[in-house]
Parts: structure tokens; C-alpha cells; sequence
């Protein structure tokens, strides 16, 4: 298992003393069924699947997590061709209009009615964290569900001061400046991806792939004013991906040269895969995250500063 997408959030040292009591904390916000009336429900699940009740899998100062999901499907169609029916029926046996208090309550009926019949999506999400350094690292490019696996963890652990990325320069200007120098920099090798947007409201946005990034197209646009919202990467010649103005990392993967360190041994079993995979992701995402810090500034927070 290797993440695909990085979204980040970062927590203050003083949060590792509760992290120490955390395969028990979890323990109580399971994953639980979602219920007939309800329409979804949250909590962790094995990250070793199904067979495994193991809420946890650590290697050094990382722990990987999974939050699983569980949520109704009620297209909205559906509910909408149920609630005419009902108004129907009302207004043929008993002459008379829907006021909208009424509609609003038939539609309600209609829900609980259907719910219990709804199919069931389950999902997942995996997060890990980087005690040492303080990163939450989850595997999603979506900032609602990046906000739902924080919020998870809080609940477990009662308190978890974990805050998204603000860094101390704008990534949009520096990945502009890169790109409009032609300068990256150490380590940084352009990749062939890029979003470039006038930042006016309503303004044009561009989109290459499978581009050369320094070609004189892509300069024409950045002389018209465009800035770099997106920008393909490599970093070090061993991974790949496209850093985005938040910071959120999308596309992530690692390339031949990575890969070819997992020992043939870690195939013996999942759980020895598992091991393996995690501890080489870690390893070379942390790499990854101190340059994004040497870069933006990216300072870990304090307690202090998150109770001003």
C-alpha cells in the first residue's frame, strides 16, 4: 500500500503523550454498522482488512490508521419520485393542496421509509502519523475528508490540536517564480503537468499534460499574467508528483529507483508486505515534507501559539 494523495496537517509535540494510549482510545470508536434510519457512520477499522482487529500498524514513530465509512445510497431521484407519490395519494383521497411545513414532513417520512431498503457503501481512508515530526499524513486529496479523519481522531482522543498547512511564503508565487526562472530548487527536477489560472475572479485557467514545462507555450501563458496553481515534480530522481497551491500533493508515486528496495522477502505475507511498504513510504515522505518546510516554512506548531 503505497498513498497516492497527501493531504497534511501538523501537531504539537505536547499530543504525543496521548498518542501513547492510542490502539486503546480507538478501540472504542470502531466502525460500527450504519443502522436502519441512519444515513452514515464513522469509525476506524483494521488497516490490515477485514481479518484483523488490530486498529493499528506501527513501525518506529509511524503509526498508520484507517477510517472506515459506511453510508446510505438514496439518490436523490429517488426520494423525490416517492414523495410525489405520497402528495398524490393525499391530494386524490383528500381534495386538497400540500402546504410546504406538510411536503417537508412527508419528505421525511419518505427517508425513513426508505433508509432501511437503501444499499450500503462502505469506504476507507487511510491516515498516518509521523510522531517525531509531527505530521498527520491522509490519503486524500478531498479537504472534506481530510476534516472528517481529523475530526475521527479528535473524537477518540478527546483532544487532538492538529491544524492544516500555513505556510510562511505562498507556494503560488514561489511555484511561479520557479517556473517563470526556469530555476528549482536542489533535488527538484520539473515533471510534465502544470495548472496555470489568472487569478482574477472568473479567469482563464490552463491545463497541461504530457507537456514540456519550459517550453515557449508554457511561457506565453505565464507572460500573460497566468500563475501556477498546480505543478508537476520529482524530487531527487525517487518520487513523483503534483504539488498544488494549498500544498495538498496529488499523483504521488514512487519511482523504479524506490521501489526496487523492497526485499523480495516482504511478499512472504500480507502483513509482512504491509511492514515493508509502510516503513519505505515513511521513510521517503518524510524526505519529501522537510523540503516542503525548507521551502514554504512550515514551522511545527506549539500549545501556545494554538491557545492565543
Amino acid at each position: 500500500m503505497f498513498f497516492r494523495n497527501l493531504t497534511l496537517f501538523r501537531f504539537p509535540k505536547s499530543t504525543s503523550k496521548s498518542l501513547a494510549e492510542l490502539d486503546g482510545l480507538l478501540d472504542d470508536h470502531r466502525l460500527r454498522p450504519c443502522g436502519p434510519i441512519e444515513l452514515a457512520t464513522r469509525g476506524f477499522v483494521s488497516p490490515y482488512g477485514r481479518d484483523s482487529d488490530e486498529l493499528t500498524h506501527r513501525a518506529g514513530k509511524f503509526t498508520l490508521l484507517a477510517i472506515g465509512s459506511e453510508d446510505k445510497l438514496l439518490p436523490s431521484s429517488v426520494i423525490g419520485e416517492a414523495l410525489a407519490v405520497k402528495i398524490a395519494e393525499i391530494t386524490e383521497k383528500e381534495a386538497r393542496r400540500i402546504g410546504a411545513r406538510e411536503r417537508k414532513r412527508l419528505k421525511e417520512e419518505v427517508m425513513t421509509d426508505l433508509l432501511p431498503r437503501a444499499f450500503v457503501r462502505p469506504s476507507r481512508v487511510f491516515a498516518y502519523l509521523d510522531e517525531a515530526q509531527g505530521w498527520m499524513v491522509i490519503d486524500t486529496a478531498s479537504r472534506k475528508l481530510a476534516e472528517e479523519a481529523v475530526t475521527q481522531l479528535r473524537e477518540a482522543l478527546g483532544r487532538f490540536p492538529a491544524t492544516p498547512m500555513a505556510p510562511a511564503d505562498s507556494p503560488r508565487t514561489l511555484m511561479t517564480d520557479w517556473l517563470v526562472g526556469g530555476k528549482l530548487p536542489q533535488g527538484l527536477s520539473w515533471g510534465d503537468e502544470c495548472e496555470l489560472r489568472d487569478p482574477a475572479e472568473a479567469g482563464a485557467v490552463v491545463r497541461c499534460r504530457r507537456q514540456d514545462l519550459e517550453s515557449d507555450e508554457v511561457r506565453e501563458h505565464l507572460k500573460s499574467g497566468k500563475q501556477v496553481f498546480q505543478l508537476g515534480l520529482e524530487l531527487d530522481g525517487r518520487m513523483a508528483f503534483v504539488l498544488g497551491e494549498d500544498l495538498t500533493i496529488r499523483k504521488f508515486r514512487f519511482l523504479d529507483i524506490v521501489l526496487d528496495e523492497i526485499g523480495e522477502d516482504a511478499a512472504e505475507s500480507a502483513r509482512a508486505e504491509l511492514d515493508a511498504r509502510f516503513a519505505l513510504m515513511t521513510l521517503e515522505t518524510r524526505r519529501l515534507l522537510e523540503k516542503l518546510d525548507e521551502w514554504f516554512g512550515l514551522p511545527r506548531p506549539n500549545e501556545r501559539e494554538q491557545e492565543r
